[in-house]
């Protein structure tokens, strides 16, 4: 076999192992879900708005006192742009978290979802 073909055959083997789940291992995600979602007028003088929401953490699968990170991605319009999709990353903490993002007074949120929850150690 060519050198550079068993390089990327055994690099291809070493992602696998370092992905794939060690046996008897489980691993668990909070259900995240919003609550509480507003945005706000135009504030002068910045001509900023505020995206606001209140994120409910259900963690009854993580074991005792579980964090971790999460991203929002957002679908954001914009008057004098094309659309934009963008993500930011929070921290969740139970029982909730609140999150901010601002925005311009020309731009509105037109979607937004929950992505990338990071595992917590399950409970057994």
């Amino acid at each position: 076999m060519h050198p550079l073909c068993m390089l990327g055959f055994l690099a291809g083997i070493a992602y696998v192992m370092s992905v794939t789940q060690v046996p008897g291992q489980e691993v668990c995600k909070p259900v995240l879900s919003f609550k509480e979602v507003r945005f706000s007028e135009m504030q002068p003088p910045t001509l900023k708005r505020t995206w606001t929401a209140v994120v409910s953490v259900d963690a009854a699968r993580c074991a005792a006192s579980p964090t971790g990170h999460f991203e929002i991605v957002f679908s954001r319009l914009k008057e004098s742009a094309p659309d934009l999709e963008f993500r930011e990353q929070f921290k969740w903490w139970l029982p909730s978290v609140s999150v901010t993002v601002d925005f311009w007074a020309d731009e509105a949120v037109e979607r937004y979802w929950i992505d990338n929850v990071s595992p917590c150690s399950c409970v057994h």
